[in-house]
């Protein structure tokens, strides 16, 4: 590490412990929502009455080490992801990965200045509740309570743990976010996905929703769109590809036709369906879900608009740059995003502790200086981009 300032991680990650959305949960509501079993001599994690693939090993014991998997991203690692992982270690190894305090001391070790701390498990359990919204609604409000007296929405400004909203019902949503607001959360997390709702789709856009936007934008909270089972797994199921999400386990088809298709179409969304002009000191940000799909979307409102002009209130480019940060994943071209939405709204992310992202958080400067990023710009990627985006 060569910079002379300590980051801050937009996308810093937790493992949940067993109790998570299980701590505050009714017991009327468990069937419907999460229960533990031992199944075949292991733990397994039960939504909704059925065994949940999302996370193979939800327990996250053993559990991989950081950055394992970079050689395999960075395509020299062969196709064996399995193999890729190399040496597990047990959880209880590492209380900074599920603990407050221990995590705070690991922050010092890597001199890292603040985070975002976004779920693991969390992430992918609202596509098995999507057909039930009052479970949905009761399971994430139980999750919510859990993060607040686990981790805290705010630690000494330094850990903005972000609870999980889910737009399964309009009203509950919008009163959850008031709740987490008032106990001090400065980002929250959701799917890049349609509202799970019974009847007829509704948009973002939808006259239901102005509450919880409005809400949003009123506080200065970011709304960050993060990876997980977003529910686009039938794109490649309809050409015969297995549907059923698995973290790790997607096929080459789904990497190609879903992997990217969730983030893009909740972004179109905000700005087509008119979010975006309804409120615009909204913040939006992607996380974990990469950049690749940014020159694409911005083909694509540039073209809309030139066609539909009168629809928009301004140039959707414009809107983009005002209201929308982007975390590039480590191995894409970082300097796409900085040139299509300005190097004020890139965002570091390292997804630490994961496997998937960088052994160390501070490894991200090589990243950046790789793709061609001066000192100025690196600092605002990984440091001064996420403190502005937090701010009220």
């Amino acid at each position: 590490m060569t910079i002379d300032f300590e980051p801050f991680d937009a996308d810093n990650h937790y493992y949940e412990t067993t109790d998570a959305f299980t701590r505050h949960l009714s017991s009327d509501m468990a069937r419907r929502c999460m229960q533990w079993a031992q199944l075949d001599g292991r733990q397994r994690l039960l939504v909704a009455g059925k065994i949940n693939r999302f996370i193979p090993n939800p327990t996250f014991d053993p559990i991989a080490q950081p950055g394992s998997l970079y050689a395999f991203y960075r395509g020299k690692a062969g196709a064996d992801i399995k193999a890729a992982f190399g040496a597990l270690d047990a959880i209880a190894d590492h209380p900074e990965y599920q603990h407050r305090d221990a995590r705070l001391m690991a922050m010092d070790a890597q001199h890292l200045a603040g985070c975002i701390m976004l779920p693991t498990l969390g992430v992918g359990m609202e596509e098995a509740l999507k057909d039930d919204p009052v479970a949905a609604v009761a399971a994430f409000r139980s999750f919510n309570r859990w993060l607040h007296e686990h981790w805290g929405y705010n630690t000494a400004d330094r850990i903005y743990a972000a609870p999980y909203m889910t737009l399964a019902d309009p009203v509950a949503a919008a009163t959850e976010l008031e709740w987490v607001i008032d106990q001090g959360a400065r980002v929250v997390v959701m799917r890049a996905s349609p509202p799970p709702v019974t009847g007829r789709p509704r948009s973002f856009g939808d006259a239901a929703y102005h509450r919880f936007w409005a809400t949003a934008a009123a506080a200065g909270v970011v709304v960050v769109f993060h990876s997980g089972d977003v529910g686009t797994g039938f794109f490649a199921e309809r050409w015969g590809d297995v549907g059923e999400y698995e973290s790790f386990s997607m096929s080459p088809l789904y990497s190609v036709v879903s992997v990217d298709r969730a983030v893009f179409d909740a972004i179109a969304v905000l700005v087509c369906h008119g979010v975006f002009a309804q409120h615009p000191k909204l913040k939006i940000a992607t996380i974990e879900s990469g950049s690749e799909w940014l020159p694409l979307l911005f083909k694509r409102l540039d073209k809309a608009f030139k066609s539909h002009g009168k629809q928009f209130v301004e140039h959707p480019h414009t809107t983009l740059r005002r209201q929308l940060w982007v975390s590039p994943h480590f191995e894409e071209d970082k300097r796409v995003a900085a040139d299509l939405l300005g190097v004020d709204r890139v965002l570091m992310g390292s997804d630490w502790p994961h496997a998937e992202g960088l052994a160390r958080p501070s490894d991200y400067e090589a990243e950046l200086r790789h793709d061609g990023f001066n000192d100025d710009e690196i600092r605002l990627v990984m440091r001064d981009n996420a403190l502005a985006m937090l701010s009220a």
